[in-house]
C-alpha cells in the first residue's frame, strides 16, 4: 500500500472516554495525537483556541469536547451553552484559518423521539432538553463557515474510560440481586473503540457532512442492560422493566422516546457498517 505523510490530529476533549480511545487509535495508525483538555486549554476563550491552533497547526481536529451531564446542563444552561454551542465556533473558526479539517461530534439528544423507526441525517431537529439544545447549535457553529466540516451524531456513548451505563451495571449487578430499567426509550449503543475509528477515518478521508455514527442493534436501556448482564454470566431475569415515567427521582432532562439513528449518510458514502453493539459490549465487558 502507498505511503502517505504523517497526519498531525488535534483532539479536544482528550482526557474524556471517546478522546483516550481516540488518542490510542490515532497514534496506532501511525499519525500523530496532539489533545488539548480543560486542564490545559479554555476551549470557551476564542484567543486561547486561536492560539494553540495556530502554534500547532495541525491537518486535522476532531472536537469531543463537551457538556455532556444531560441532567445538570438543565440547571447550568449558560454553561452548556458555552461549551456545547459558542466554543465550537471558536473550534471551527481556528480550524478554517489553518485549513484544518474538522470533525465535530454531536448527539441523539436532537431529536424529540417522536419519530417512528430511525432517524436519518435529513429529519428535521426538535431538541427538548438544555444539553439537546446547545449540542444543536453547536453543530450549527460546525458547519457555519462553509469550510468543509463533518459533524458526527452518536448516542448512548459506553467505553473503558469514564463513567457510562455499562460500568455502572457492571458494578450493581454484583452488588443487587435485581435491576430495574426502563423499556420505552430506544437506541443505538455505541462504543468509543468502534466510534473512534470511525472518526479517525473521516479525519484522515477529510470528508464533510452530516452523520450519523453509532454502533448496530437498535435495544431499550432494558435490553441493553439485560445483554449486560447475560455476557456477565448473571440471568436476565434480574432486570426489570419499568416505564420512564416511573423513574424515581424523576430526570430533569427528557429523553427521547426513539433516538434510533440510522447511518444512513455514511452508507451512502461507502462506508463499511460498524459493528453491532454486542461486539464491541463483550469486549469491553472482558476488560472491566
Amino acid at each position: 500500500c502507498e505511503s502517505r505523510d504523517i497526519m498531525k490530529i488535534l483532539v479536544t476533549g482528550a482526557n474524556g472516554q471517546l478522546g483516550r480511545d481516540l488518542m490510542n487509535v490515532i497514534t496506532a495508525g501511525g499519525d500523530d495525537a496532539f489533545g488539548i483538555d480543560i486542564d490545559t486549554v479554555d476551549i470557551t476563550s476564542r484567543e486561547a483556541v486561536h492560539d494553540v491552533f495556530a502554534g500547532e497547526r495541525p491537518d486535522a481536529v476532531i472536537n469531543c469536547a463537551a457538556f455532556t451531564a444531560v441532567d445538570a446542563c438543565e440547571s447550568n444552561a449558560e454553561t452548556a451553552m458555552l461549551v456545547n454551542g459558542t466554543a465550537v465556533r471558536w473550534v471551527a473558526e481556528a480550524s478554517d484559518a489553518i485549513g484544518a479539517h474538522l470533525v465535530h461530534i454531536s448527539t441523539d439528544y436532537v431529536f424529540d423521539g417522536t419519530k417512528i423507526g430511525p432517524y436519518v441525517e435529513t429529519d428535521v431537529p426538535n431538541p427538548q432538553s438544555v444539553y439537546g439544545r446547545t449540542k444543536l447549535v453547536g453543530e450549527q457553529e460546525a458547519m457555519a463557515l462553509d469550510s468543509g466540516v463533518a459533524v458526527v451524531r452518536t448516542s448512548w456513548v459506553c467505553g473503558f474510560h469514564g463513567n457510562n451505563m455499562v460500568k455502572t451495571v457492571h458494578k450493581l449487578a454484583q452488588e443487587r440481586d435485581s435491576l430495574s430499567f426502563v423499556d420505552d426509550q430506544f437506541g443505538h449503543p455505541t462504543f468509543t473503540s468502534d466510534l473512534a475509528l470511525l472518526l479517525y477515518r473521516l479525519a484522515l478521508d477529510r470528508r464533510s457532512g452530516l452523520f450519523h455514527g453509532t454502533n448496530q442493534g437498535a435495544v431499550s436501556w432494558y435490553g441493553f442492560v439485560q445483554e449486560i448482564v447475560r455476557l456477565m454470566g448473571k440471568d436476565p431475569a434480574m432486570v426489570l422493566p419499568i416505564s420512564t415515567a416511573e423513574l424515581q427521582p424523576p430526570r430533569p432532562a427528557q429523553r427521547p422516546a426513539n433516538s434510533v439513528l440510522d447511518n444512513k449518510a455514511l452508507r451512502d458514502a461507502g462506508y463499511q457498517a460498524t459493528r453491532d453493539f454486542r461486539e464491541p459490549l463483550a469486549e469491553l465487558l472482558k476488560l472491566l
